[in-house]
């Protein structure tokens, strides 16, 4: 595979930082050098060197999602500029890789299958639907639904070691269950399904291991980071209850993963891959 017919969507966000670092010679721009959301930048856009689109972008705001002005920009990013790219592809016979989530469903199904119904709790996870229902429309394609995703930026881990090392003793969220997604981990699910010629579709893949809860991970940061700290459980209910623009979360986002393993892909356990991101963290 020539990575210099990769071209990667959305290059400065967690996941585009690590494809960065994956596919050195690939073609990497954020939204100031092509902005998907334009038709015309895409239609004047040079697409004869590229195979690959890689779309690492997307509007994450769960809770800006709610509001009126984040519900325009949730609509735009992640479903028609992701249309966009859909056409894009089409007419350029290119393969499109696609970033999906957990938030597409309601949490009340166990484990989460890749032909799972949608049920969509918020505007985040309902304008994600609407990007899958796109992308599922072009032949050549992989849509890699993901969770819990932690890399390169402001995320979960960094901001309970944080507060860790600050002395801080949180009140976390008990009742959501999952696994997280280290990004080294979806890069290398990527990569596997793209170089191996896997079948076109959608995967589910998160870290494998144990699901457990945001507060049983923040001990396990704690634990690991040793930082002598009682975190007390709370209900998702009960934290965000007052606050306003709030979106409803899945309590449950346990992927089965059988259908990646299938393709001899081989996951890595969340706790090892959380040991080793901590390591890095507390080294810098």
């Amino acid at each position: 595979m020539n990575q210099e017919e990769i071209i990667i969507i959305g290059s400065n966000g967690q996941l585009g930082t690590a494809l960065k670092e994956k596919y050195p010679s690939a073609n990497a721009v954020d939204y100031t050098e092509l902005d998907i959301t334009n038709t015309k930048q895409l239609n004047e856009f040079d697409w004869s060197k590229y195979k690959i689109i890689l779309n690492a972008a997307a509007y994450t705001n769960v809770d800006g999602s709610e509001t009126a002005e984040g519900r325009v920009v949730a609509w735009n990013v992640n479903a028609s500029a992701t249309a966009n790219l859909v056409s894009v592809a089409q007419k350029h016979n290119l393969t499109l890789v696609h970033i999906s989530t957990d938030y597409v469903f309601d949490g009340t199904k166990t484990p989460h299958t890749e032909t799972e119904f949608f049920s969509p709790l918020g505007v985040y996870g309902q304008s994600k639907a609407a990007g899958d229902i796109a992308v599922g429309l072009l032949e050549k394609h992989y849509i890699l639904r993901t969770s819990w995703v932690i890399g390169e930026g402001n995320n979960f881990v960094r901001t309970m070691l944080a507060l860790g090392k600050k002395g801080v003793e949180p009140t976390v969220v008990a009742d959501q269950i999952g696994r997280l997604t280290f990004t080294n981990e979806l890069v290398k699910a990527i990569d596997h399904l793209i170089s191996t010629n896997a079948q076109f579709g959608t995967y589910n893949i998160s870290n494998s291991g144990k699901p457990a809860s945001w507060a049983d991970i923040t001990r396990a940061i704690f634990k690991k980071a040793n930082l002598d700290l009682h975190v007390s459980d709370t209900a998702t209910e009960q934290y965000y209850q007052g606050k306003q623009d709030i979106s409803l979360r899945p309590l449950n986002s346990v992927f089965d993963l059988s259908k990646i393993e299938a393709t001899g892909f081989k996951l890595t356990n969340w706790q090892d891959d959380l040991d080793n991101y901590i390591d890095k963290e507390l080294n810098k």
